[in-house]
Protein backbone atom coordinates (compact mmCIF):
# COMPACT_ATOMS: atom_id res chain seq x y z
CA UNK A 1 0.00 0.00 0.00
CA UNK A 2 1.24 3.46 -0.89
CA UNK A 3 1.61 6.26 1.95
CA UNK A 4 0.45 9.70 1.14
CA UNK A 5 2.34 11.86 4.22
CA UNK A 6 -0.18 14.96 4.47
CA UNK A 7 1.64 18.35 6.44
CA UNK A 8 -1.01 20.24 9.01
CA UNK A 9 -1.21 22.92 6.67
CA UNK A 10 -2.26 20.84 4.01
CA UNK A 11 -5.93 19.46 5.85
CA UNK A 12 -7.79 19.31 2.45
CA UNK A 13 -8.80 16.18 -0.07
CA UNK A 14 -8.55 18.06 -2.55
CA UNK A 15 -4.85 19.04 -2.39
CA UNK A 16 -1.74 17.22 -4.04
CA UNK A 17 -1.03 13.74 -3.64
CA UNK A 18 -4.31 13.36 -1.54
CA UNK A 19 -6.45 14.08 -4.31
CA UNK A 20 -5.79 11.32 -6.09
CA UNK A 21 -5.45 8.69 -3.45
CA UNK A 22 -8.04 6.04 -2.99
CA UNK A 23 -8.90 4.01 0.62
CA UNK A 24 -8.20 0.57 -1.10
CA UNK A 25 -4.62 1.73 -2.25
CA UNK A 26 -3.22 4.55 0.49
CA UNK A 27 -2.32 4.93 3.61
CA UNK A 28 -2.50 8.40 5.21
CA UNK A 29 0.44 9.72 7.47
CA UNK A 30 -0.58 12.74 9.47
CA UNK A 31 2.76 13.71 11.83
CA UNK A 32 2.02 15.94 15.37
CA UNK A 33 5.53 17.03 15.93
CA UNK A 34 5.89 17.26 19.95
CA UNK A 35 9.38 19.57 18.94
CA UNK A 36 7.74 21.50 16.89
CA UNK A 37 4.78 21.90 19.27
CA UNK A 38 7.19 22.89 21.95
CA UNK A 39 10.04 24.89 19.49
CA UNK A 40 8.62 28.21 20.33
CA UNK A 41 6.12 30.42 22.86
CA UNK A 42 2.97 29.79 20.68
CA UNK A 43 -0.52 31.90 21.50
CA UNK A 44 -2.95 29.37 22.89
CA UNK A 45 -5.42 29.68 20.37
CA UNK A 46 -3.15 29.07 17.06
CA UNK A 47 -1.65 26.20 19.05
CA UNK A 48 -5.33 24.39 19.60
CA UNK A 49 -6.44 25.84 16.11
CA UNK A 50 -4.00 23.88 14.23
CA UNK A 51 -3.53 20.72 16.26
CA UNK A 52 -7.17 20.19 16.52
CA UNK A 53 -7.80 20.51 12.58
CA UNK A 54 -5.08 17.81 12.13
CA UNK A 55 -6.99 15.33 14.31
CA UNK A 56 -10.81 15.97 13.65
CA UNK A 57 -8.86 15.77 9.29
CA UNK A 58 -8.00 12.26 10.54
CA UNK A 59 -10.97 11.29 11.76
CA UNK A 60 -12.52 12.73 8.65
CA UNK A 61 -10.37 10.31 6.45
CA UNK A 62 -11.39 7.66 8.47
CA UNK A 63 -14.54 8.22 7.99
CA UNK A 64 -14.36 8.17 4.33
CA UNK A 65 -12.53 4.62 4.78
CA UNK A 66 -9.04 5.37 5.06
CA UNK A 67 -6.38 3.85 6.97
CA UNK A 68 -4.50 6.65 8.77
CA UNK A 69 -1.22 7.12 10.93
CA UNK A 70 -1.89 9.79 12.80
CA UNK A 71 1.45 9.81 14.50
CA UNK A 72 2.66 11.47 17.70
CA UNK A 73 6.37 11.82 17.04
CA UNK A 74 9.35 13.73 19.11
CA UNK A 75 10.26 15.07 15.09
CA UNK A 76 8.26 15.23 11.81
CA UNK A 77 11.74 13.17 10.55
CA UNK A 78 11.63 10.58 12.95
CA UNK A 79 7.98 10.30 12.48
CA UNK A 80 8.67 9.41 8.73
CA UNK A 81 11.08 7.23 9.66
CA UNK A 82 8.92 4.84 12.19
CA UNK A 83 5.92 5.02 9.81
CA UNK A 84 8.06 3.27 7.16
CA UNK A 85 9.70 0.57 9.90
CA UNK A 86 6.39 -0.13 10.77
CA UNK A 87 4.44 -0.15 7.25
CA UNK A 88 7.06 -0.31 5.04
CA UNK A 89 4.74 1.46 2.06
CA UNK A 90 5.33 0.73 -1.40
CA UNK A 91 6.06 4.42 -2.23
CA UNK A 92 5.31 7.54 -0.66
CA UNK A 93 4.34 11.01 -1.30
CA UNK A 94 3.58 13.96 -0.20
CA UNK A 95 2.06 17.51 -1.61
CA UNK A 96 5.15 20.08 -2.00
CA UNK A 97 5.45 21.39 1.40
CA UNK A 98 4.41 25.31 2.57
CA UNK A 99 7.45 26.10 3.85
CA UNK A 100 10.97 26.22 3.02
CA UNK A 101 12.60 23.54 5.82
CA UNK A 102 10.20 21.50 5.46
CA UNK A 103 10.94 21.14 1.65
CA UNK A 104 14.26 20.54 2.83
CA UNK A 105 13.36 18.21 4.83
CA UNK A 106 11.08 16.21 2.24
CA UNK A 107 14.02 15.95 0.01
CA UNK A 108 16.41 14.89 2.21
CA UNK A 109 14.08 12.09 2.92
CA UNK A 110 14.04 11.27 -0.78
CA UNK A 111 10.07 11.45 -0.56
CA UNK A 112 8.60 12.42 -4.10
CA UNK A 113 5.97 15.75 -4.27
CA UNK A 114 3.38 16.15 -5.91
CA UNK A 115 2.85 20.00 -7.14
CA UNK A 116 1.05 22.02 -4.95
CA UNK A 117 -2.53 22.93 -6.16
CA UNK A 118 -3.01 25.00 -3.04
CA UNK A 119 -2.49 28.12 -4.28
CA UNK A 120 -3.69 30.13 -7.66
CA UNK A 121 -0.59 30.65 -9.00
CA UNK A 122 2.41 27.95 -8.82
CA UNK A 123 5.81 29.61 -8.74
CA UNK A 124 7.01 28.12 -12.07
CA UNK A 125 3.72 30.43 -13.31
CA UNK A 126 4.82 33.33 -11.42
CA UNK A 127 8.41 32.70 -13.17
CA UNK A 128 6.58 33.78 -16.30
CA UNK A 129 4.82 36.60 -15.09
CA UNK A 130 8.17 38.09 -13.77
CA UNK A 131 10.21 37.02 -16.55
CA UNK A 132 12.38 40.08 -18.35
CA UNK A 133 10.74 42.92 -15.04
CA UNK A 134 13.57 44.69 -13.67
CA UNK A 135 11.07 44.94 -10.66
CA UNK A 136 7.62 43.72 -9.93
CA UNK A 137 4.73 45.12 -8.14
CA UNK A 138 1.55 43.54 -6.95
CA UNK A 139 -1.12 45.49 -8.71
CA UNK A 140 1.05 44.41 -12.45
CA UNK A 141 0.47 40.77 -10.75
CA UNK A 142 -3.35 40.92 -9.66
CA UNK A 143 -3.95 42.30 -12.47
CA UNK A 144 -2.46 39.35 -14.67
CA UNK A 145 -3.88 36.68 -12.17
CA UNK A 146 -7.38 38.60 -12.84
CA UNK A 147 -6.78 38.20 -16.63
CA UNK A 148 -5.73 34.55 -15.96
CA UNK A 149 -8.62 33.64 -13.74
CA UNK A 150 -11.03 35.85 -14.85
CA UNK A 151 -12.80 37.00 -12.01
CA UNK A 152 -14.53 40.44 -12.32
CA UNK A 153 -13.72 40.49 -16.04
CA UNK A 154 -15.57 41.24 -19.25
CA UNK A 155 -13.50 40.02 -21.68
CA UNK A 156 -9.63 41.66 -21.19
CA UNK A 157 -11.32 44.40 -19.20
CA UNK A 158 -11.96 44.84 -15.70
CA UNK A 159 -16.13 44.55 -14.65
CA UNK A 160 -16.94 48.77 -13.55
CA UNK A 161 -14.11 49.79 -16.02
CA UNK A 162 -11.27 49.70 -13.21
CA UNK A 163 -8.96 47.47 -12.08
CA UNK A 164 -9.27 48.49 -8.32
CA UNK A 165 -11.37 50.39 -5.67
CA UNK A 166 -9.09 51.62 -3.33
CA UNK A 167 -10.18 55.05 -3.09
CA UNK A 168 -13.93 53.53 -1.88
CA UNK A 169 -12.73 51.53 0.59
CA UNK A 170 -10.69 53.83 2.52
CA UNK A 171 -12.71 55.68 4.76
CA UNK A 172 -12.73 56.69 8.35
CA UNK A 173 -14.25 54.64 11.00
CA UNK A 174 -17.75 55.38 11.14
CA UNK A 175 -19.06 58.22 13.79
CA UNK A 176 -21.97 55.98 15.14
CA UNK A 177 -23.14 52.28 15.10
CA UNK A 178 -19.87 50.44 15.89
CA UNK A 179 -21.41 47.27 16.18
CA UNK A 180 -23.53 47.46 12.65
CA UNK A 181 -21.12 44.68 11.73
CA UNK A 182 -22.55 40.99 11.84
CA UNK A 183 -20.54 39.25 15.34
CA UNK A 184 -18.35 36.13 14.13
CA UNK A 185 -19.96 32.64 14.50
CA UNK A 186 -18.79 30.37 17.20
CA UNK A 187 -19.59 26.57 18.23
CA UNK A 188 -19.10 24.92 21.10
CA UNK A 189 -15.92 23.38 22.09
CA UNK A 190 -16.19 19.62 22.63
CA UNK A 191 -14.11 16.42 24.14
CA UNK A 192 -11.22 16.54 21.02
CA UNK A 193 -10.66 20.62 22.21
CA UNK A 194 -9.82 19.80 25.26
CA UNK A 195 -8.06 16.93 24.79
CA UNK A 196 -5.91 19.40 22.69
CA UNK A 197 -5.90 21.58 25.06
CA UNK A 198 -4.90 19.50 27.89
CA UNK A 199 -1.70 18.10 25.62
CA UNK A 200 -0.33 21.57 24.73
CA UNK A 201 2.81 22.89 26.71
CA UNK A 202 3.28 25.08 29.81
CA UNK A 203 4.59 27.87 27.53
CA UNK A 204 1.42 28.40 25.07
CA UNK A 205 -0.42 32.30 26.28
CA UNK A 206 -3.39 34.21 25.29
CA UNK A 207 -6.84 33.94 26.15
CA UNK A 208 -8.39 30.35 25.65
CA UNK A 209 -10.03 29.15 22.72
CA UNK A 210 -13.56 30.01 22.86
CA UNK A 211 -14.97 28.10 19.59
CA UNK A 212 -14.53 31.76 17.48
CA UNK A 213 -12.21 29.60 15.27
CA UNK A 214 -13.39 26.26 12.73
CA UNK A 215 -11.62 23.31 12.92
CA UNK A 216 -13.81 20.81 10.28
CA UNK A 217 -13.86 22.07 6.97
CA UNK A 218 -17.69 21.83 7.76
CA UNK A 219 -17.52 24.33 9.92
CA UNK A 220 -15.06 26.56 7.97
CA UNK A 221 -17.07 26.15 4.87
CA UNK A 222 -20.24 27.83 6.65
CA UNK A 223 -17.80 30.67 7.66
CA UNK A 224 -17.38 31.36 4.62
CA UNK A 225 -21.05 31.33 3.85
CA UNK A 226 -22.16 33.41 6.90
CA UNK A 227 -19.42 35.73 5.81
CA UNK A 228 -20.38 36.05 1.96
CA UNK A 229 -24.29 36.04 2.58
CA UNK A 230 -24.20 38.81 5.81
CA UNK A 231 -20.85 40.73 5.32
CA UNK A 232 -19.29 40.93 2.81
CA UNK A 233 -21.67 43.38 0.82
CA UNK A 234 -20.32 45.66 4.07
CA UNK A 235 -16.55 44.83 3.82
CA UNK A 236 -15.04 47.85 1.67
CA UNK A 237 -15.73 51.25 2.52
CA UNK A 238 -14.25 50.35 6.01
CA UNK A 239 -11.33 48.10 5.29
CA UNK A 240 -9.04 50.00 6.47
CA UNK A 241 -10.69 51.32 9.79
CA UNK A 242 -9.96 50.73 13.36
CA UNK A 243 -11.86 50.89 15.87
CA UNK A 244 -11.74 50.57 20.05
CA UNK A 245 -15.02 48.37 20.54
CA UNK A 246 -14.93 46.12 17.36
CA UNK A 247 -11.91 43.82 16.73
CA UNK A 248 -13.38 42.29 13.86
CA UNK A 249 -15.41 44.99 11.99
CA UNK A 250 -16.66 43.20 8.30
CA UNK A 251 -13.59 41.51 7.91
CA UNK A 252 -13.96 37.57 6.71
CA UNK A 253 -11.78 36.20 9.06
CA UNK A 254 -11.43 33.38 6.94
CA UNK A 255 -7.26 33.52 6.40
CA UNK A 256 -6.65 30.27 8.76
CA UNK A 257 -8.37 28.26 6.94
CA UNK A 258 -7.03 29.03 3.93
CA UNK A 259 -3.73 28.30 5.02
CA UNK A 260 -4.11 25.31 6.47
CA UNK A 261 -6.59 23.88 4.11
CA UNK A 262 -9.69 23.66 5.58
CA UNK A 263 -11.12 25.91 2.39
CA UNK A 264 -9.21 26.53 -1.04
CA UNK A 265 -8.66 29.90 -2.62
CA UNK A 266 -10.85 29.22 -5.52
CA UNK A 267 -13.67 28.23 -3.67
CA UNK A 268 -14.11 31.90 -1.68
CA UNK A 269 -13.18 33.78 -4.56
CA UNK A 270 -15.87 31.74 -6.63
CA UNK A 271 -18.70 32.66 -3.59
CA UNK A 272 -17.68 36.32 -3.11
CA UNK A 273 -17.43 36.78 -7.30
CA UNK A 274 -20.94 34.57 -7.32
CA UNK A 275 -22.60 36.89 -5.14
CA UNK A 276 -21.56 40.02 -6.77
CA UNK A 277 -22.82 38.20 -10.20
CA UNK A 278 -26.14 38.04 -8.41
CA UNK A 279 -26.16 41.64 -7.48
CA UNK A 280 -25.94 40.55 -3.63
CA UNK A 281 -22.39 42.30 -3.36
CA UNK A 282 -21.40 45.94 -4.58
CA UNK A 283 -18.47 45.98 -6.53
CA UNK A 284 -15.79 48.08 -4.19
CA UNK A 285 -16.72 45.16 -1.36
CA UNK A 286 -16.33 42.29 -4.05
CA UNK A 287 -13.22 43.49 -5.67
CA UNK A 288 -11.37 44.69 -2.35
CA UNK A 289 -11.95 41.09 -0.90
CA UNK A 290 -10.95 39.33 -4.03
CA UNK A 291 -7.64 41.40 -4.19
CA UNK A 292 -6.78 40.29 -0.87
CA UNK A 293 -6.63 36.46 -1.47
CA UNK A 294 -5.90 36.94 -5.91
CA UNK A 295 -3.69 39.11 -5.66
CA UNK A 296 -1.88 40.20 -2.47
CA UNK A 297 -1.74 36.36 -0.62
CA UNK A 298 -0.71 34.94 -3.92
CA UNK A 299 1.98 37.71 -4.50
CA UNK A 300 3.63 37.52 -1.18
CA UNK A 301 3.64 33.27 -1.48
CA UNK A 302 5.66 33.60 -4.70
CA UNK A 303 7.92 36.14 -3.03
CA UNK A 304 8.86 33.89 -0.75
CA UNK A 305 9.49 31.43 -2.50
CA UNK A 306 11.54 33.84 -5.14
CA UNK A 307 13.53 34.84 -2.20
CA UNK A 308 14.09 32.30 0.60
CA UNK A 309 16.35 31.20 2.36
CA UNK A 310 18.50 34.62 2.24
CA UNK A 311 15.27 36.57 2.65
CA UNK A 312 14.17 36.16 5.98
CA UNK A 313 17.72 37.65 7.28
CA UNK A 314 17.54 40.89 5.61
CA UNK A 315 17.88 44.23 7.91
CA UNK A 316 18.57 46.73 5.64
CA UNK A 317 18.00 49.57 8.04
CA UNK A 318 19.99 47.86 10.46
CA UNK A 319 17.19 47.69 13.12
CA UNK A 320 18.45 45.86 16.16
CA UNK A 321 16.35 47.34 18.98
CA UNK A 322 15.23 43.87 20.83
CA UNK A 323 11.44 43.35 20.73
CA UNK A 324 9.54 45.55 23.12
CA UNK A 325 8.33 44.90 26.37
CA UNK A 326 4.94 45.67 25.12
CA UNK A 327 4.59 43.15 22.61
CA UNK A 328 4.50 40.84 25.06
CA UNK A 329 2.60 42.52 27.97
CA UNK A 330 0.38 45.50 26.78
CA UNK A 331 0.60 46.39 30.00
CA UNK A 332 3.44 47.99 29.51
CA UNK A 333 2.36 50.89 27.67
CA UNK A 334 -0.35 54.10 28.02
CA UNK A 335 -0.47 53.96 24.08
CA UNK A 336 -4.23 53.35 23.31
CA UNK A 337 -3.54 52.01 19.97
CA UNK A 338 -1.22 49.76 20.97
CA UNK A 339 -2.75 48.47 23.93
CA UNK A 340 -5.93 48.01 21.98
CA UNK A 341 -4.29 46.36 19.11
CA UNK A 342 -2.13 43.89 21.31
CA UNK A 343 -5.26 43.04 23.76
CA UNK A 344 -6.94 42.23 20.81
CA UNK A 345 -4.17 40.00 20.03
CA UNK A 346 -3.89 38.28 23.77
CA UNK A 347 -7.92 38.18 22.97
CA UNK A 348 -8.45 36.17 19.49
CA UNK A 349 -5.15 35.31 18.33
CA UNK A 350 -5.83 37.91 15.48
CA UNK A 351 -6.01 41.29 14.50
CA UNK A 352 -6.67 43.05 10.95
CA UNK A 353 -4.13 43.99 8.33
CA UNK A 354 -4.42 47.41 8.75
CA UNK A 355 -3.24 46.91 12.35
CA UNK A 356 -0.98 44.90 11.51
CA UNK A 357 0.63 46.69 9.12
CA UNK A 358 -0.24 50.44 10.36
CA UNK A 359 0.13 49.65 14.18
CA UNK A 360 2.11 47.09 15.52
CA UNK A 361 4.15 47.07 12.12
CA UNK A 362 4.98 50.82 11.73
CA UNK A 363 5.41 50.60 15.26
CA UNK A 364 8.33 48.14 15.01
CA UNK A 365 9.49 50.46 11.95
CA UNK A 366 10.07 53.64 13.83
CA UNK A 367 11.50 52.11 16.85
CA UNK A 368 14.26 50.18 14.89
CA UNK A 369 13.07 46.70 16.32
CA UNK A 370 15.37 44.04 15.07
CA UNK A 371 12.87 42.24 12.21
CA UNK A 372 13.84 38.50 13.00
CA UNK A 373 12.67 39.03 16.20
CA UNK A 374 9.62 41.09 15.59
CA UNK A 375 8.94 38.58 12.39
CA UNK A 376 9.08 35.65 15.57
CA UNK A 377 6.77 37.73 17.87
CA UNK A 378 4.20 37.60 14.84
CA UNK A 379 4.73 33.93 13.82
CA UNK A 380 4.35 33.13 17.80
CA UNK A 381 0.99 35.13 18.06
CA UNK A 382 -1.09 35.04 14.84
CA UNK A 383 -3.90 32.52 14.11
CA UNK A 384 -3.00 32.77 10.61
CA UNK A 385 0.25 32.51 10.67
CA UNK A 386 2.74 30.60 8.22
CA UNK A 387 6.64 31.26 7.67
CA UNK A 388 5.55 32.01 3.75
CA UNK A 389 3.13 34.80 5.26
CA UNK A 390 4.84 36.08 8.03
CA UNK A 391 8.49 36.38 6.72
CA UNK A 392 7.42 38.65 3.27
CA UNK A 393 5.15 40.78 5.38
CA UNK A 394 7.23 41.51 7.93
CA UNK A 395 10.83 41.83 6.16
CA UNK A 396 9.57 43.36 3.31
CA UNK A 397 6.01 45.23 3.47
CA UNK A 398 5.87 46.72 7.44
CA UNK A 399 9.95 46.71 8.05
CA UNK A 400 11.38 47.38 4.68
CA UNK A 401 14.00 45.31 6.22
CA UNK A 402 14.68 44.19 2.38
CA UNK A 403 15.45 47.45 0.94
CA UNK A 404 12.25 47.99 -0.85
CA UNK A 405 12.65 44.19 -3.19
CA UNK A 406 9.06 44.05 -1.98
CA UNK A 407 7.53 47.64 -1.30
CA UNK A 408 8.30 50.69 -3.11
CA UNK A 409 8.82 52.81 0.51
CA UNK A 410 8.41 51.76 4.00
CA UNK A 411 5.20 51.90 5.14
CA UNK A 412 5.98 54.54 8.47
CA UNK A 413 3.25 56.98 9.78
CA UNK A 414 2.97 59.15 12.87
CA UNK A 415 0.09 59.82 14.68
CA UNK A 416 -2.18 61.68 12.37
CA UNK A 417 -2.80 58.26 10.28
CA UNK A 418 -3.79 56.33 13.03
CA UNK A 419 -6.13 59.73 14.59
CA UNK A 420 -7.89 59.47 11.10
CA UNK A 421 -8.43 56.17 10.79
CA UNK A 422 -9.24 55.19 14.14
CA UNK A 423 -10.93 56.28 17.42
CA UNK A 424 -8.03 54.96 19.27
CA UNK A 425 -6.83 58.91 19.97
CA UNK A 426 -9.57 60.22 21.83
CA UNK A 427 -8.75 60.01 25.46
CA UNK A 428 -5.46 58.73 24.68
CA UNK A 429 -2.89 59.39 27.69
CA UNK A 430 -0.59 61.02 24.60
CA UNK A 431 -1.10 64.22 22.43
CA UNK A 432 -0.90 62.76 18.49
CA UNK A 433 -0.60 66.63 17.70
CA UNK A 434 2.75 67.27 20.32
CA UNK A 435 6.20 65.81 19.05
CA UNK A 436 7.67 67.09 22.25
CA UNK A 437 6.98 67.05 25.78
CA UNK A 438 6.11 64.16 28.15
CA UNK A 439 3.03 63.68 26.67
CA UNK A 440 4.20 63.82 23.48
CA UNK A 441 2.83 61.00 21.22
CA UNK A 442 5.20 58.55 20.49
CA UNK A 443 4.07 57.68 16.65
CA UNK A 444 4.33 61.13 15.94
CA UNK A 445 7.87 61.83 17.13
CA UNK A 446 9.65 58.62 16.32
CA UNK A 447 7.63 58.87 13.03
CA UNK A 448 10.23 61.96 12.59
CA UNK A 449 12.94 60.71 14.29
CA UNK A 450 12.61 58.00 12.42
CA UNK A 451 13.11 60.67 8.93
CA UNK A 452 16.10 61.55 10.57
CA UNK A 453 17.46 58.50 11.57
CA UNK A 454 17.35 57.44 7.80
CA UNK A 455 17.58 60.41 5.84
CA UNK A 456 20.27 59.85 4.11
CA UNK A 457 18.41 56.78 2.51
CA UNK A 458 15.07 57.65 1.85
CA UNK A 459 15.61 61.38 0.26
CA UNK A 460 16.71 59.19 -2.71
CA UNK A 461 13.59 57.85 -2.83
CA UNK A 462 10.90 59.82 -4.38
CA UNK A 463 8.35 58.23 -2.82
CA UNK A 464 9.11 59.16 0.84
CA UNK A 465 11.53 62.49 -0.03
CA UNK A 466 9.31 65.38 0.70
CA UNK A 467 8.56 63.83 4.34
CA UNK A 468 12.44 63.50 5.25
CA UNK A 469 12.67 67.33 3.99
CA UNK A 470 10.05 68.02 5.96
CA UNK A 471 11.66 66.45 8.82
CA UNK A 472 14.72 68.04 8.20
CA UNK A 473 12.94 71.64 7.82
CA UNK A 474 11.10 70.93 11.19
CA UNK A 475 12.32 74.02 13.81
CA UNK A 476 12.66 71.77 16.87
CA UNK A 477 14.34 68.89 15.27
CA UNK A 478 16.65 68.44 18.19
CA UNK A 479 14.47 68.34 20.82
CA UNK A 480 12.32 65.90 18.76
CA UNK A 481 14.97 63.83 18.58
CA UNK A 482 15.77 64.30 22.22
CA UNK A 483 12.01 63.16 23.21
CA UNK A 484 12.68 60.51 20.68
CA UNK A 485 15.08 58.65 22.57
CA UNK A 486 13.57 59.11 26.18
CA UNK A 487 10.49 57.60 24.83
CA UNK A 488 12.76 54.63 23.32
CA UNK A 489 14.59 54.51 26.63
CA UNK A 490 11.49 54.03 28.52
CA UNK A 491 10.43 51.41 26.00
CA UNK A 492 13.51 49.17 26.61
CA UNK A 493 13.14 49.92 30.15
CA UNK A 494 9.41 48.65 30.16
CA UNK A 495 8.23 51.63 31.27
CA UNK A 496 4.30 52.33 30.72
Amino acid sequence: MHTVWVFGDQLNRNIGALQAAQPNTHRVLIIESAGKIASRPWHIQRAHFLITSMRRFALALEQEGFQVDYRKSPTMRQGVTDHIAEFSPTHMYVTEPNSYSARQLVASLGIDTTASNQFLCHPTDFAKFAEGKKSMKMEDFYRWQRKRHGYLMEGDQPVGGQWNFDEDNRLPPPKTGHDRWPVPQVHALDAIDQQVLNDLPANVWGAKPTGLWATTREDALARLHYFVNEILPTFGEHEDAMLESNWHLAHSLLSPYLNNGLLLPNEVLDAAADAFAKGLVPINSAEGFIRQILGWREYIWNCYWRWMPDYAQQNHLQAHRPLPPLFTNPKKTKMKCMNTVLNGVNEHSYSHHIERLMVLGNFALITGTNPQQFTEWMWNSFIDAAEWVMVPNVIGMSLYADGGMLATKPYASGGAYIDRMSNHCKGCAYDRKKRTGDDACPFTVLYWDFMMRHQDTFVKNPRIARQVRAAQQLSDVEAVQQTAQTILQRLDAGQP
